[in-house]
């Protein structure tokens, strides 16, 4: 039986942007109530410290991602990104989502698929894998939860600067994925559908690999609007949507 399942990614809530985080409480109340599983393929918060950061003016998001499974039987996956990484399980079990790895693979609509944030596909970016090996292994997040909240909440901010800069520095290029490196995860995983995030080049492209037609759909951020995949039984092509 087929579900009905909703795909967001790259919403970078912030304090700073209220405007997206309302467009986010609306769309939960309008879209992902009505869905069996609402995935969240990463950078859902712009920055996290760690689970015992104050959650201030992002109190509301946080109680709605508790209320869709509670009021709604909604499901809440959420996949970490580059940017709120440090999202743990005692965040998890406050908001009563689940925390899913990545790559995460599942069947949809007789494909088999895998849901990514993105980044490991930018394998041009030299200078961020290196540094996204660092900073998610055990000992280094261990070592940065040692540390104070004001601490950890220094190094985040610092983190956010030199990404920010490092962003605007680079080619465009090396910012989207690899062709070679997307072909060989597509083989390797024995998968014809890759649903991501993470380049905000929403689109949805086909490719012939190793003789098989694969799909790689790419969800776009909710910098201006909000972007979002639905699929289910009524589902005849795959097809990204607006929401404002």
């Amino acid at each position: 039986m087929m579900q009905d399942i909703v795909f967001i990614s790259d919403l970078h809530l912030d304090a700073q942007r209220p405007a997206i985080n309302e467009l986010f409480l609306r769309f939960a109340d309008d879209i992902a109530a009505s869905a069996d599983k609402l995935y969240i393929l990463g950078d859902f918060l712009e920055v996290w410290a760690g689970d015992d950061s104050p959650t201030g003016a992002l109190t509301p998001v946080f109680e709605k991602l508790a209320e869709l499974p509670e009021r709604h039987g909604t499901r809440v996956m959420l996949m970490h990104g580059n940017r709120d990484f440090m999202i743990g399980e005692e965040l998890a079990a406050r908001c009563h989502f689940e925390l899913i790895d990545d790559p995460f693979p599942i069947t949809l609509q007789g494909h088999d698929a895998l849901l990514m944030h993105g980044d490991t596909l930018c394998t041009d970016d030299v200078e961020y894998q290196a540094m996204r090996k660092m900073i998610r292994t055990p000992q280094w997040k261990q070592q940065i939860l040692e540390k104070t909240l004001e601490e950890r909440i220094a190094i985040a901010q610092s983190y956010r600067e030199q990404s920010q800069q490092s962003t605007t520095a680079k080619e465009e290029y090396i910012m989207d994925v690899n062709q070679e490196e997307t072909d060989r995860v597509f083989i390797d995983n024995d998968v014809d559908l890759i649903i991501h995030g993470h380049t905000h080049r929403p689109a949805i492209h086909r490719k012939d690999i190793g003789g098989r037609e694969r799909i790689r759909i790419v969800l776009g951020d909710w910098y201006k609007a909000g972007s979002y995949l639905r699929i289910n039984d009524t589902t005849s092509a795959f097809d990204l949507k607006t929401y404002r």
